[in-house]
């Protein structure tokens, strides 16, 4: 197999990434038919999963010995973070209690897996549980705005996601994951892991049982 490991990965991750781009939820971002409801319960699940994310950088960082190493994981929490801050204004106009948010199943399996891969195992098979969250997000905000930014409620969602910001972070830490995965096996695993955690993820909003 050629190519470097990131780019390997998301080829062998095609089909979940599809299957996310056709997904109702996402459908429903694209063209603003997605239910207001839906969309409130993703915001505050996706703000506790992101507060998990932002830990499980943490955790990158502190197993890195390098001060060039440390200011990569430094920026991409500040990345996260800043997505925390468009959640918080979401959760402000949609009048969620971001400190009373009930994960659902969904969201303490993805979570859980996360941050007990960065406790328990190696900075690359970490990072490569992280990468997929990115490079997804990335994906779809790029594939939503590929006629232009959708001009509607969620208008802002895209436009996070397809900034050359966002990708230049997910890059940041496809790079990593390059650099630091010693075990390709393993971050295989744990990268299809995640790609899958993410496809249930956008599946739990939909359900009016959640509320």
């Amino acid at each position: 197999m050629g190519g470097e490991l990131h780019a390997r990965l998301w080829r062998d991750n095609a089909d979940l990434a599809g299957i996310c781009l056709e997904h109702a939820f996402i459908r429903g971002l694209k063209d603003g038919s997605l239910d207001h409801r839906a969309f409130r319960r993703y915001i505050a699940q996706d703000a506790f999963f992101l507060a998990a994310f932002a830990r499980g950088y943490a955790m990158c960082a502190a197993a890195c010995t390098r001060i060039a190493d440390l200011r990569v994981f430094y920026e991409l929490q500040g990345g996260v973070l800043e997505e925390l801050e468009v959640h918080a204004n979401y959760a402000a106009s949609m009048n969620i209690d971001l400190q009373a948010v009930r994960p659902f199943a969904e969201t303490t399996a993805y979570t859980e897996f996360l941050l007990r891969t960065g406790a328990t195992r190696s900075l690359g098979e970490t990072i490569a549980a992280m990468t997929p969250c990115m490079r997804l997000y990335a994906f779809l905000g790029q594939q939503l705005a590929a006629d232009g930014i959708p001009q509607h409620a969620y208008t802002d969602w895209v436009s996070t996601y397809c900034s050359e910001e966002f990708e230049a972070l997910a890059r940041s830490l496809e790079s990593a994951l390059d650099r630091f995965v010693e075990d390709e096996a393993q971050a295989a695993a744990a990268y299809r892991r995640a790609m899958q955690c993410e496809l249930d993820f956008f599946s739990a909003p939909l359900r009016a049982d959640q509320d």
